[in-house]
Formats: C-alpha cells, structure tokens, sequence
C-alpha cells in the first residue's frame, strides 16, 4: 500500500524556489545566447549626421532639432547618414514646414533613461532647440531598471526642456518581442517588460506636458511581420527601412508640437 503524499507550506516553497532557480538559469543562458548572436558588428558609434538639412531647397532660418536618448535616437544601424532618424525627421519637417532644419545629436549608443540629463548638459551653452525629440527604454529594460524610475527620470527632463518651452516628442520603447535574436521564452518576457516600460513612460510624458508616440504600437507590427527588411544586420537595431517608418510615425507629432511661426521670429544664430 503506497504511503500518502503529503506536501508541507515547507516542501512546497522549496519546490517553487527549485523552480525559480532553474527559470533564472535558463533565462541568464539565453541572455548570454542573445548576446552572442547580435554581437556588435555596428560598432558603437553611428553615424555623425548633424548637420543643416535642405537648406537649398527651403531658405531662411533653420529649424533646431535636438534628437536625445539611446542608439536609436543616434542611428544606429543606418548605412548612410541620411538615413538615420535624426536625418530622416530633419528631411520631413523640412519638407513639410518649407525651412531648412539644423539636426543636433546628444544621444549616445548605449544610453538608458537615467542619461538623459547628461545630455541635456552636453549641449553648448546658449544652445536652444525649437523641438526635442526623444527615444530611450531599450537599455533600461536589458538592464533591469525599474520601469517606474525610468519614467520618472524620462519625465524629469521633459519638464525640464518644458520649462524653457521647448516642446518635446517621446517615442516610448520600443517592442522588445520582436527580436528574433532573442530565444524564447526570455523574448517573451523583454515584450511584457518593454510593454510596460512604454505604459509608464507614456503616463510620465503625458503628465510632464510631452506629446507620445508608442512605437511598439506604431512600428512593432511591421517589424515583427519584415525582420529581413527592418532590421540591420545585428538583427537589434533598425536598418534604413525601419529607421524611416520609425520617422514616418513619430513626424506627425513633431509636427504638431512644433510652431514653425515662432522659429521665424527667433534671430540667427543658433550656435
């Protein structure tokens, strides 16, 4: 006659503990995989695309715009720098408004959200931008930072690019699940983390008076139907394509913050 089993509040812990043990395990595992596989065949630089956009075509003062936060926002992953974001934005305000557009770069390879004020101080003195734009929430989802303080520390530097009314636009993370670098089940979880990144930074943008663009919701779904196209080579980081429907979706925002009568108004130069 077989003895009952009998499962203490104990033993039970044990068993979820046992099982969590190994879920980190295979998670840390496929981290190192994911690693391996993207690699930096990029580099960490991209390309240097700041420069005075379209000025032949569109005469007078130039509109300044300041690009801030993570290897997206830099361009990372594009071949030529007319096709990184900064540039891509640049050509459609530019082409959309009528005036020449000035693309100032502070964003760096490999930032998360909490780098966001250095920044900001890294721009010359007297330097003012007529719109910011800001995409950041990659770095801080691998890297584990609490969705919350992310946010917070996005929303911090919102209001303070508000405080000098200069208007600013967020892309919100992007949708990590559509790595296919990544195994699963740990691409599975980058998804619902890089989700609820985006939610909190989305709430912080909109109560610091930022305008919101979701890129997961935007771009996500092209991305994970056209890997091949949208990706770079790293299969991480957007190629030409995505960087420009990235940019398609976020310039209808920045064209609504921006108040192009205003630029005018403003004296040369912008150093």
């Amino acid at each position: 006659m077989r003895r009952p089993v009998t499962v203490t509040f104990a033993s039970a812990l044990a068993l979820l503990g046992a099982g969590a043990m190994g879920a980190r395990t295979l998670l840390t595992r496929q981290a190192a995989v994911a690693r391996r596989r993207i690699g930096k065949p990029l580099g960490e630089q991209a390309l240097d695309a700041d420069r005075v956009w379209r000025r032949k075509k569109h005469p007078g003062r130039p509109v300044d715009l300041l690009l801030l936060g993570d290897s997206i926002a830099a361009g990372l992953g594009a071949g030529h720098r007319r096709d990184t974001l900064g540039a891509r934005l640049a050509k459609g305000v530019a082409r959309t408004a009528g005036r020449p557009v000035r693309l100032r770069t502070a964003a760096v390879v490999g930032s998360e959200t909490s780098a966001l004020a250095a920044q900001l101080e890294s721009l010359p003195a007297g330097y003012r931008a007529d719109i910011a734009v800001i995409v950041v929430g990659g770095n801080d989802v691998t890297h584990r930072i609490p969705a919350a303080r992310a946010a917070e520390q996005l929303a911090d530097v919102v209001r303070a690019l508000r405080a000098d009314g200069i208007p600013v636009v967020v892309g919100t993370c992007p949708d990590l699940g559509t790595l296919r670098a990544i195994p699963q089940p740990l691409r599975a979880l980058a998804a619902r983390s890089s989700r609820q990144l985006a939610a909190a930074q989305g709430s912080a943008v909109h109560r610091a008076d930022g305008r919101v663009v979701a890129l997961a919701r935007a771009v996500g779904p092209v991305f994970a139907e056209r890997p091949d196209e949208m990706f770079s080579v790293d299969r991480f980081h957007p190629s030409a394509l995505g960087y420009r429907r990235t940019a398609e979706a976020l310039l209808p925002a920045v064209l609504a913050a921006l108040d192009v009568d205003a630029v005018t108004s403003r004296t040369e130069p912008n150093s």
